[in-house]
């Protein structure tokens, strides 16, 4: 039977999310029902992508029998509401990074997923590509050796978009770019607390950071060091190097297509779109939604892949990396 699937939100995330969704087969994921705030939008959506349903409410949405789990596309500050509407309502939830706006948040969620006994998972899509996935495998064989250090960064001009500045609207490198190349080390890693966290950074005029760099050291002399930017283009490749050998992801390491081990690139592409899609490599986003499906068969409640603990461990670094850089967020004192 076909995973029925509910979209949170309208916007251009969700349209990449759903198009993705129809490069798997449709005896296994099927788009049952959209909601937006305006039903306008909605209605939109929905006879873009041939979709059934369309609410002008995500109340409406929470309240349809035919939806299985609810894809949560809407910007950060909106994650934690939505969550628990959905959660609420015992639907399955996979929601867009970053889970929410600080460790409280995240931890909020997780408990009303727990209560409700329903199954949640951050969307940190890239930890499930076929490049993340050799990487891991590579990893688990002593490919390079002991891992000695970990390199990425993720810096895109986004300085015109507004949600990408704002701080009512979640803005922020950190939580927009950064939690790529932090969920990239955390996973080198295998989810390690870092022993340290050092960062410094700039902010734009509106409070929100706009680059970041940060040194983290872990157990047995490990080290990771990574830098996001809203504010400018960096060379967007990621590093691990070993004892043995080395690894690397060239750009774009937040939705890879392509892995060089010591000095040998192997391609891995991902399925062409049907439309067009916002951003790059969107298609990517089926693997997380196949990861979802084969969670729900099994029964359940969270992914060993990107785990409740890894989506409390990059709150917690996120939250003090904020802390050193100085921005706060009105989440933050409530």
């Amino acid at each position: 039977m076909a995973t029925r699937w509910g979209i949170c939100s309208a916007g251009k995330i969700s349209h990449d999310f759903t198009v993705a969704l129809k490069s798997l087969p449709p005896e296994d994921h099927q788009v049952v029902a959209v909601a937006a705030r305006k039903l306008d939008d909605a209605q939109t959506f929905a006879q873009k992508h041939n979709i059934p349903h369309a609410y002008g409410s995500y109340e409406e949405l929470s309240r349809d029998p035919d939806v299985d789990v609810v894809y949560i596309g809407v910007i950060h500050p909106y994650h934690l509401k939505a969550c628990l509407i959905f959660a609420n309502a015992k639907k399955h939830i996979l929601c867009e990074k970053p889970l929410a706006m600080n460790t409280k948040e995240v931890q909020e969620i997780l408990a009303a997923a727990k209560r409700n006994n329903v199954f949640l998972m951050e969307a940190v899509w890239t930890r499930f590509f076929p490049v993340s996935v050799e990487i891991r495998r590579l990893l688990a064989q002593g490919e390079v050796g002991d891992v000695k250090m970990v390199r990425s960064e993720f810096g895109t001009p986004l300085l015109d978009v507004p949600r990408a500045v704002q701080k009512e609207l979640g803005g922020g490198a950190l939580l927009d770019v950064g939690i790529y190349c932090l969920q990239f080390i955390s996973m080198v890693y295998n989810g390690e607390k870092p022993e340290s966290i050092q960062a410094v950074g700039i902010c734009a005029e509106t409070g929100t950071d706009e680059t970041v760099v940060v040194t983290l050291k872990y157990s047995k002399n490990r080290m990771a060091v990574f830098t996001c930017s809203n504010g400018m283009e960096l060379p967007n490749e990621a590093v691990i190097v070993g004892t043995k050998h080395s690894m690397k992801v060239p750009a774009h390491m937040w939705c890879p297509t392509s892995l060089i081990v010591n000095g040998k690139e192997t391609e891995y592409p991902i399925p062409e779109p049907y439309m067009p899609t916002n951003f790059l490599n969107s298609t990517g986003m089926c693997y997380e939604a196949e990861e979802v499906r084969k969670c729900l068969r099994k029964g359940l409640k969270e992914s060993a892949i990107m785990s409740h603990s890894d989506s409390i461990l990059l709150a917690e670094i996120e939250d003090e990396i904020r802390r050193q850089v100085g921005v706060v967020y009105p989440q933050d004192s409530l």
